[in-house]
């Protein structure tokens, strides 16, 4: 098991910075690996992608020091900080170097902008290759949200059940099955469907905080997926897992809505909350009070994540209704 200078055996666990140079940049990109006793698939989960997420960091940290390679089968993958330029920075959404988001730009482009590179960079050498993959997200700085996991429906049968089952597995508050053509494009787990790695997206926290409660759903879920997946056995390893997940509700789509202007964002609905179609949920005024975008919901649902800044540009993310 390898990646760059960094190699596990069986029945080993290697950590380690591999030092890299990207579009001109030098970083350096902290992994664990751990290759099992026994046979059996490579999971690869990556955390933060986005600089300002901080429970899945945590998260990862705490799985490539628990997992014991002595009772492990298959491989797997840890990246605890995917985009350590942007978590160094401190950075909301975007890598520093270039102003992109990481997550739009998979699978990359080797000569393009450096966060379209590292983006080829991490799909090459990290993602690809993998017998299943997970995300593991919050929300960024300035966003509350609603614990959930997503995957993308491929229209590979074989890959989006194995996606649905981790998910199912996972034993969180809400699921979706994501159609590629009605979400966000250029993300991780997209480019990983389309080469048939069934891949999951993991959500859980927000707000620049690193909570216990929302690093233990992000980790307990991770252990879960390994059980489905045959990498563990639970009545034989203690990771303090709770038996009983929370009861995952699958929701059928869900609505972003962004801004049309730039101001001071006033929302009238809080993260969690039932809404109804043509509910009001907001508004951005100006500076004078002058009411620049009236936002109402799209259909009737929940608010699966809001932005909590005051500060707002246009096009900016504000919430999302799920339905």
């Amino acid at each position: 098991m390898k990646l760059g200078p960094l190699s596990a055996d069986r029945g080993q666990r290697v950590s380690g910075l591999v030092q890299l140079e990207i579009a001109g940049r030098e970083l350096q990109l902290p992994a664990i690996l751990i290759k099992g006793t026994g046979d059996g698939p490579r999971l690869t989960v990556t955390a933060g992608i986005h600089g300002g997420e901080y429970p899945c960091v945590e998260a990862a940290v705490r799985l490539g020091a628990e997992i014991d390679p002595a009772h492990l089968n298959g491989e797997l993958l840890l990246i605890p900080s995917a985009n350590p330029l942007a978590f160094a920075a401190r950075s909301i959404y975007t890598t520093p170097v270039d102003g992109k988001n990481l997550n739009r730009a998979f699978p990359g482009r080797p000569t393009g902008t450096f966060t379209e590179a590292w983006a080829d960079w991490l799909f090459r050498n990290v993602i690809s290759g993998s017998d299943a993959y997970i995300d593991l997200h919050g929300g960024d700085m300035i966003e509350a949200l609603v614990p959930f996991v997503a995957f993308d429906v491929s229209g590979d049968d074989a890959v989006d059940s194995v996606a649905r089952e981790m998910a199912e597995a996972f034993g969180i508050r809400y699921a979706l099955a994501r159609k590629t053509a009605g979400g966000p494009t250029g993300t991780t787990i997209s480019a990983a469907a389309s080469s048939s790695v069934p891949a999951l997206l993991a959500e859980a926290g927000g707000q620049g905080v690193w909570d216990e409660q929302n690093v233990q759903i992000l980790r307990s879920g991770v252990i879960r997926v390994m059980h489905q997946l045959g990498m563990l056995d639970l009545s034989d390893v203690d990771l303090s897992v709770p038996a009983q997940p929370e009861p995952t509700y699958w929701l059928k789509g869900w609505s972003w809505l962004r801004a049309g202007c730039s101001g001071l964002f006033y929302p009238a609905v809080e993260v969690g909350e039932s809404v109804e179609e043509g509910q009001p949920l907001g508004r951005i005024a100006s500076f004078f009070g002058e009411v620049g975008q009236e936002l109402t919901s799209p259909a009737a649902g929940v608010v699966l994540f809001l932005v909590t800044s005051l500060a707002i540009n246009e096009d900016d993310p504000l919430l999302a209704v799920a339905y």
